[in-house]
């Protein structure tokens, strides 16, 4: 399966100039270990960024850059500040004050968007709802819906507020760990219509709503040590799949199904609790 939108995708990446792993809101995220090599960690994620960008260059994408804002170091993860389906982007409303300030200048950013015609409308939601973008509301284009993680980050309400402004259906699942704090860390789908999920993340009746639309032969499974590494945060552009560092046994499972994996170190980002997808954002999706 795969969308029109596959043939020429779009981007948005945010310079990491000012990313650091300051605070910890998430179980990933290690500020200790940042500090005792911070010059060599923000070496490391520059290295990390142009990879990622090279490869996703490399994979067909183009990809605008966007700068980021000091004191806002989890601005490099794009992901959480919209979500985008045809040309309109609805705005992240974050749960955590250290990820609120992050808000108005995502909001500006997309508004430039706007007055470059690369996007339509800019679309805010009520005070009070609480969605953090595409790392929970996942847009499927091969079967043209969204799935919407909440529990620990976004509300249901909040993912439902996001999906009524596209009018598409949506398969909400409930994440149960802190670990996997968003649906991107544990559910990718692929452009084959293949799922690597990451059982353990979801509660049982989550696992029972992804069995009723996925089919089993589609399901892949992921382990502990591929999960533990962001593998499932990954990016798909037609058959390449770019993630971070993965075992040689999902290297060969992808193979086994017709992709190219594309996998980097991206150990500084990981520091904070994230990985490719969660520093990336599709603008091209057209629903």
């Amino acid at each position: 399966m795969s969308s029109p939108s596959d043939a020429v995708p779009l981007i948005l990446m945010t310079d990491p100039e000012h990313f650091q792993v300051s605070y910890a809101i998430n179980p990933w995220m290690r500020p200790g270990v940042w500090a005792a090599d911070a010059a060599g960690h923000r070496r490391a994620a520059r290295a990390a960024f142009e990879a990622l960008r090279d490869a996703l260059g490399e994979a067909g994408a183009r990809v605008e850059t966007m700068p980021g804002s000091p004191g806002l170091p989890d601005m490099v993860f794009p992901a959480n500040a919209a979500v985008v389906l045809g040309r309109r982007a609805v705005m992240a409303r974050f749960r955590h004050p250290e990820r609120q300030g992050e808000e108005a200048p995502f909001r500006a950013a997309f508004e430039g968007l706007v007055e470059r015609g690369l996007l339509d409308e800019v679309v805010t939601l009520p005070e009070g709802c609480l969605q953090e973008g595409a790392g929970d509301c996942l847009w499927d284009a091969g079967r043209r819906l969204f799935w919407v993680g909440y529990g620990p980050r976004s509300t249901l309400a909040g993912g439902r507020a996001v999906c009524r402004e596209f009018g598409r259906e949506i398969v909400p699942l409930k994440l149960v760990s802190e670990r996997f704090y968003h649906l991107d860390t544990c559910f990718c789908p692929l452009s084959g219509g293949e799922v690597l999920f990451y059982p353990p993340a979801f509660s049982e009746k989550s696992l029972w709503q992804i069995r009723q639309v996925v089919a089993d032969e589609q399901l892949i499974a992921m382990s502990e040590e591929d999960a533990a590494r962001f593998c499932v945060n990954a990016v798909c552009i037609g058959r390449t799949v770019v993630m971070a560092s993965a075992t040689p046994e999902l290297g060969r499972l992808l193979a086994d199904r017709g992709y190219m994996l594309r996998d980097l170190d991206l150990s500084p980002f990981i520091l904070s609790g994230g990985g490719a997808f969660c520093m990336t954002l599709r603008l091209d999706h057209l629903g």
